[in-house]
């Protein structure tokens, strides 16, 4: 079957929104040009319903097929992007300094659209599709946002897909992890209140930068020495902040870091090492060590029988022979697993012939990917909610 004809047919218009996005890129919870271009694009197309504000900039379009059908499929792409300083010298890079889309966030957004137009133009389907533009993915909550103001209950859903660029230098490869296949993701913060002294006379202090940094060679042990071997799990320490002199022993400390799971109570594990680790420190070297943590994404779990008829999509586009089922768990994370937690569905990954790393101020996006993962999102669609021969 290969690409889909009418989004081969608006490949073109794809890049120029893609380009356009990617240019201007917006931080989660502020992707307010970006919704207005999505809503804008929805109605210019005929959606039967668009609706806008949903956990403060998300988008939820709404599409009947022909048939009358009860089913209902869910599509989800993400819009914002990243703080970071843009480095690819691209004719269309970013215009906004220090935000950039270095994780293809605009790609998915365009790929979703062009999937939308397919189906408001041939509505070969029966029942209802429901696409989610979900703003906020990156650590700050834009899944549960939308589904603690009534994502599922406004607009229900039997199951739901959402995709991810992979630039593995491989275009046209698809392929998903059945089962548990990203991590969960846990933030945390570690506040050291010491006692602040003349750098010439440490006696006096109780420094919180020794103090921080045997914490910090203390909690790499809470997964090599508390963990089974054959269970998975990443800690992290990403930030040390102290002092602001050449001369002066800092009075506190904070430490920051971030815990990666695909079990539950190997989280409740490595929280309760790292709040003991604190509260032992704590009392041998006389100060206050307080920990906070903060949970920000849940495991995501694809389901069996989903993943294989995404895959059967899938092959439609790219062929039999471009798929794969074995793709190995990620120590990522991703917010759509909120969504996985309430509605059954799939997640899977799109290589494209960028190589640089997601995340990078180098990321570049091959945009021909686009009519690739549109038309898989509109297969979905159709294979799940076929209409009667």
């Amino acid at each position: 079957m290969g690409i889909l004809p009418l989004i081969d047919a608006a490949s073109a218009e794809l890049t120029e929104i893609y380009r356009d996005l990617h240019a201007h890129p917006e931080i989660g919870f502020t992707e307010v040009r970006t919704a207005g271009i999505v809503a804008k694009s929805l109605r210019d197309m005929g959606v039967d319903e668009v609706h806008e504000g949903i956990a403060k900039t998300g988008v939820v379009a709404i599409i009947k097929g022909k048939g009358t059908g009860p089913r209902r499929i869910g599509l989800r792409a993400d819009m914002d992007a990243l703080p970071i300083d843009e480095e690819t010298n691209l004719p269309y890079a970013s215009k906004n300094a220090g935000v950039m889309h270095a994780c293809g966030h605009d790609a998915h957004t365009t790929m979703l659209l062009g999937a939308a137009r397919h189906l408001v133009e041939t509505r070969n389907f029966d029942g209802t599709a429901v696409l989610i533009f979900q703003p906020a993915e990156e650590g700050l909550g834009g899944a549960r946002g939308m589904l603690q103001e009534g994502l599922f209950d406004r607009f229900p859903v039997d199951e739901v897909y959402g995709m991810h660029n992979y630039p593995n230098g491989e275009p046209g490869k698809v392929g998903i992890c059945k089962g548990t296949a990203m991590a969960g993701a846990a933030f945390f913060d570690i506040t050291i209140s010491g006692r602040g002294s003349h750098a010439a006379m440490p006696q006096q202090s109780r420094d919180p930068v020794v103090i921080g940094s045997a914490l910090v060679g203390q909690i790499q042990t809470v997964l090599s020495r508390n963990l089974a071997p054959l269970d998975s799990a990443v800690i992290s320490i990403t930030q040390f902040h102290a002092g602001a002199a050449y001369n002066v022993i800092p009075k506190d400390a904070t430490l920051s870091g971030t815990i990666r799971y695909f079990k539950d109570d190997v989280y409740e594990l490595a929280e309760t090492r790292i709040s003991e680790l604190c509260k032992g420190l704590s009392i041998a070297y006389g100060v206050d060590i307080t920990p906070e943590f903060r949970n920000i994404f849940d495991v995501l779990v694809n389901d069996d029988q989903l993943s294989d008829a995404y895959m059967e999509a899938a092959a439609d586009v790219v062929g039999v022979e471009n798929i794969s089922d074995k793709v190995q768990p990620a120590t990522g994370s991703e917010d759509f697993a909120d969504m996985l937690k309430q509605v059954p569905g799939a997640y899977c990954m799109v290589g494209h012939a960028g190589t640089m790393p997601l995340h990078n101020p180098g990321f570049v996006l091959d945009t021909d990917m686009l009519p690739i993962g549109a038309s898989i999102l509109a297969r979905i669609v159709e294979r799940r909610m076929p209409t009667a021969n």
